[in-house]
């Protein structure tokens, strides 16, 4: 029975891992879809430990993927930095950028996270958010843009992180928030989902560095096995489905995503 039972707790956390990470780099909300999956299924994590490691894992997968954007901006800007390379000013600016559209969500975060939890912190309530995002993916599902890399402003970066604060509610995609602000500023898609993704490294990383002590704490250290298979799990699913994101964006088709959430939102807001 208890072989049966830990069999059962780890293809429940794998379930978990997929859907975390599959969802979190496409504008559908991660954390809506875990609230809506464990009340479909009544099913339960233990604490926001799972979600502040599956989301680490899906940190990797976009390292993975941005690691020639992230080593570019990254060896330019020092350059510009340290000796004064013009050639590197411009990504000395984005670096910049990155980190001024960084702070709304991190200090939004550490002042309302609890709050805004525990508040939509219900199928129906993200049925309505989830709703929310989708008109917004349906407002610019045509939008092109003109602002590339070089051409963004402080006014552009403010905005997007101001966007990324509010993905703090379940149901309002992070990707999703800062691609329709990018967008609605005219940045390109391309730059805008460039932006968008680079701008989760640090998030995503103060995150996990911030909340380590629930991650070593007593009451998840018998979860360590499900939770491993979940943190590989994550980091396949957000590979994979950040790679096919970026086609859909290339092929300007958010259409479809704005159609799921709608369908997806209505479902939650009236079913569930």
């Amino acid at each position: 029975m208890t072989i049966i039972n830990d069999i059962s707790l780890l293809l429940q956390y794998i379930f978990f891992g997929f859907v975390q990470g599959f969802t979190e780099p496409i504008p559908i909300s991660s954390s809506g879809h875990l609230v809506i999956v464990q009340d479909l299924f009544g099913l339960k994590l233990e604490n926001l430990s799972f979600e502040i490691l599956v989301n680490f894992a899906s940190l990797i997968a976009v390292l993975i993927i941005y690691r020639h954007d992230i080593m570019r901006l990254t060896l330019n800007g020092a350059k510009f930095l340290f000796k004064n390379d013009t050639n590197g000013k411009s990504e000395f600016t984005f670096i910049l950028y990155l980190i001024i559209a960084t702070i709304p969500a991190g200090v939004i975060g550490l002042l309302y996270e609890d709050v805004i939890a525990s508040t939509f912190n219900s199928a129906h309530m993200v049925g309505i958010t989830l709703i929310i995002t989708g008109f917004f993916l349906f407002l610019i599902r045509n939008l092109k843009g003109q602002k590339k890399e070089n051409d963004l402003s402080l006014k552009d970066a403010i905005i997007v992180g101001l966007a990324q604060s509010v993905a703090l509610i379940p149901g309002i995609s992070r990707s999703g928030a800062t691609i329709v602000a990018a967008m609605l500023l005219g940045i390109k898609q391309k730059t805008a989902l460039r932006f968008s993704f680079l701008l989760y490294i640090p998030v995503s990383l103060g995150t996990f560095i911030l909340s380590m002590d629930q991650l070593l704490d007593e009451s998840v250290r018998y979860l360590w096995i499900p939770y491993l298979f979940a943190f590989i799990t994550a980091g396949i699913a957000t590979y994979f489905s950040l790679r096919w994101f970026m086609n859909i964006m290339a092929r300007g088709q958010l259409i479809y995503f704005a159609i799921y959430c709608f369908a997806i939102g209505l479902f939650a807001f009236i079913i569930l």
